[in-house]
């Protein structure tokens, strides 16, 4: 034993190759936490104190060689400041460093995933050989940083700039046969044969056949690219990653310009640059709330697990109601393996179900995501039926019906009669209440909301709602079927619009109050859309649809009078009901506050509409003008307190929860970190200030409630404040 530590153990064998193996203790990946990297250090120096050693061999105990580094530690070491973030990277540097110039030849054997620092790790290495099934990448310009322990520096020399510039631009995870093709692995194999693999390329380097020299150099030398081959390979790029990337997400191209700028220099000069840029980045807002936005994620998927452990599976699973919500919801099941039954009353509804099915399943295909031959046997996990005759093995019906509260329930009672008493029912309702839906039932302890959003396929979030009598049961089974579907399930408790609709059309009612007084809603939809959103409010309700507006408006009111009373103020008609009322119904019937034509691949493109100006000016009391930081004010803030409201309602059970439901859901400019983590950044005393000077004038919509006031007052935040250098 050469080195025995709590992740990494050092090995000589009895052929003189040193295997290097992580497997951090008591978890269940590898992580390169700070303590870690400590650790790798001193296994370093042991190998370079061994005398006659042969070679080293970098290797995995887990599913995965290693998933990245500790994003755990991320705030707290990013708020430690520059000079500590620039030492820590440059010792990092050092230790990397220090395998890749080893006086023997080293590999790595890559089994499951090696991402971010443990993509780093593997790329100091002479050679790679990988698992079939693995996968590397650089996901780190995701989190708004950039890859800063070498990767900027030695994945171009290995792959070229223009491969590298792909994988670290876009963050991507890559196939071992797109690997091996770029020339970032030296060969490929089944996960049984890794090991012999690895250690035969190591016993061709030790007895000469390969030059293990020549390998290295290349890694630490300038990049071999002339002047008008970097304006190709980086000019171009910028310009393309810049327009895909926006302007709220600079770490893309900040990638690019470490690279470029590193092309010419050595190792030692090319890592100092890549340091430096990193640190740029870290110390962004942007950087803290993407990092602080993973963080959530781990917690609602680790709440999601708790539920998954509860559940009892659902092999056999049945929507009931075709057409193209079906259709998606029965795509999205048998495209992830579980069998469903898709029940309509007629046979057209079925047809158009599978017709959805099948164009989504097209579209696999033509990405490369399935073959012809998947895609055909995906398909039979679908089976269409007018009758409940086979509903009796069905483990979660999930009913997808028209949005009326007597059709839902009448259909309901109906399936319960046909299913096991086990059975678990959902409704994909986006406004009725579970509680109200589950008094025609029988075994209201079986029943849940299972909310998707639209279109299913695209849309991650699931709301699973929990209504008065609700049984854990049913909200373990949903929120398992969810996950197996590919989606993120968030559990929440029942109320008007539940959690996401509840808080989306406080937005709405700060849209209609805009109108009211004369703003001009295209320069509303841009003001927002460069805020972050990726559509701004009168171009997502023409998405939504007009109809669909008005009845959720409806029941919002219904819900809560005081603030959602009337989305026009003062009995007064709104934009959005002007709108509806004059058969405008948005992107459904090409009209809507804009009227929408097909551009070259049949989707709808809006246009300015002079009808539909006319009819918003009709709604206009007033004329007034309103700067950029009054509209979004406007927008923002019966939409942030909206939120307050649900997590103090208990509607939510955590501000990590409801801000993904907000990304997740509708889109919420993930940069800012969600609805709480915007309040934190403005700061709650600055929030509820900005909150009472707009209730003044708009009323009860923008007053802060009054466990906010306290939070103001005691400086009081809905997250842990950065640490502090």
């Amino acid at each position: 034993m050469i080195y025995q530590g709590n992740a990494i153990t050092v090995v000589r064998g009895d052929d003189d190759i040193a295997t290097l193996t992580f497997d951090l203790k008591d978890e269940s990946v590898n992580k390169l936490s700070s303590a870690v990297v400590g650790e790798l250090e001193e296994a370093v120096t042991a190998l370079k104190g061994e005398k006659g050693l042969q070679g080293l061999l970098l290797t995995s105990a887990k599913e995965a060689f290693i998933v990245g580094a500790d994003i755990t530690e991320f705030q707290a070491m990013f708020g430690k400041g520059a000079d500590f973030l620039e030492a820590m990277l440059m010792r990092v540097h050092g230790i990397f460093n220090a395998i890749e110039d080893l006086p023997f030849p080293t590999a790595t054997a890559i089994n499951g995933l090696a991402l971010g620092g443990g993509c780093e790790v593997l790329l100091t290495t002479d050679f790679r050989v990988m698992a079939e099934d693995a996968q590397i990448g650089l996901p780190e310009t995701k989190l708004g940083i950039l890859p800063g322990w070498g990767g900027c520096v030695r994945l171009p020399r290995l792959i070229g700039a223009d491969n590298a510039i792909e994988w670290i631009a876009g963050g991507t995870q890559n196939r071992a046969d797109a690997a091996l093709k770029m020339g970032a692995v030296d060969a490929v194999v089944p996960g049984e044969a890794l090991e012999a693999a690895a250690r035969d390329i190591l016993a061709r380097a030790i007895a000469g056949e390969l030059d293990y020299r020549a390998r290295r150099a290349e890694k630490q030398q300038p990049l071999r690219l002339g002047p008008i081959e970097q304006m190709m390979a980086f000019e171009t790029a910028k310009g393309y990653v810049k327009g895909k990337a926006g302007p709220h997400y600079p770490a893309p191209v900040e990638a690019i310009k470490v690279i470029q700028k590193g092309a010419g220099e050595d190792r030692g000069r090319a890592q100092a640059i890549e340091a430096k840029a990193f640190v740029k980045l870290a110390l962004t807002e942007v950087a803290f709330n993407l990092v602080g936005l993973f963080m959530n994620d781990q917690v609602v998927k680790k709440k999601g697990g708790q539920y998954e452990k509860q559940a009892r599976p659902v092999k056999q699973a049945a929507v009931l109601g075709a057409g193209i919500m079906g259709g998606g919801i029965a795509y999205q099941s048998a495209s992830k393996g579980t069998p469903i039954l898709m029940k309509d009353i007629k046979e057209e509804a079925i047809a158009l179900g599978l017709k959805e099915a099948r164009k989504l399943f097209a579209k696999q295909v033509e990405r490369g995501k399935f073959s012809t031959e998947a895609m055909a046997e995906r398909l039979t996990n679908i089976r269409p039926t007018l009758a409940y005759g086979d509903f009796g093995h069905v483990d979660l019906v999930v009913e997808a019906v028209v949005e009326n509260p007597r059709v839902k329930g009448a259909v309901l009672a109906e399936v319960e009669a046909a299913v096991g008493e086990e059975t678990i029912l959902a409704s994909n309702t986006s406004t009725i209440s579970i509680t109200r839906l589950a008094e025609s039932l029988e075994r209201p302890e079986n029943f849940c909301g299972m909310h998707f959003f639209n279109p299913v396929h695209r849309m991650p979030l699931v709301e699973v709602i929990r209504g008065e009598k609700t049984g854990d049961a049913a909200v373990a089974a949903t929120v398992a079927y969810a996950r197996a579907m590919g989606k993120t399930p968030i559990v929440v408790n029942d109320c008007p619009g539940f959690l996401v609709n509840r808080v989306l059309f406080p937005y709405f009612g700060g849209f209609s109050r805009l109108m009211e007084q004369g703003a001009d809603f295209a320069h509303v939809d841009k003001v927002m859309e460069r805020f972050g959103w990726p559509m701004g409010p009168a171009y997502l309700l023409d998405v939504v649809g007009l109809d669909t507006a008005v009845h959720a408006g409806e029941v919002m009111a219904e819900g809560f009078p005081e603030r959602m009373g009337s989305l026009g103020g003062e009995g007064e008609k709104s934009a959005i009901q002007v709108m509806f009322e004059s058969e405008r119904l948005g992107q459904k019937n090409a009209r809507g506050f804009y009227a929408y034509e097909e551009d070259r691949k049949g989707k709808p493109r809006k246009v300015r509409d002079e009808a539909a100006i006319e009819l918003v000016k009709g709604v206009a009391r007033e004329n007034r003008e309103f700067s950029d930081d009054e509209i979004i004010a406007r927008m923002m803030v019966p939409l942030c307190l909206e939120a307050v409201r649900c997590l103090e309602d208990g509607i939510v059970a955590s501000p990590a929860e409801a801000d993904m439901a907000l990304i997740y859901g509708i889109g919420f400019p993930p940069f800012r970190g969600g609805a709480l983590r915007y309040i934190d950044a403005m700061g709650v005393e600055a929030f509820v200030a900005l909150a009472d000077d707009l209730a003044k004038e708009l009323g009860a919509l923008y007053a802060p409630t009054d466990k906010l006031r306290e939070m103001a007052a005691a400086g009081e935040r809905f997250y842990p404040a950065p640490a502090q250098a």
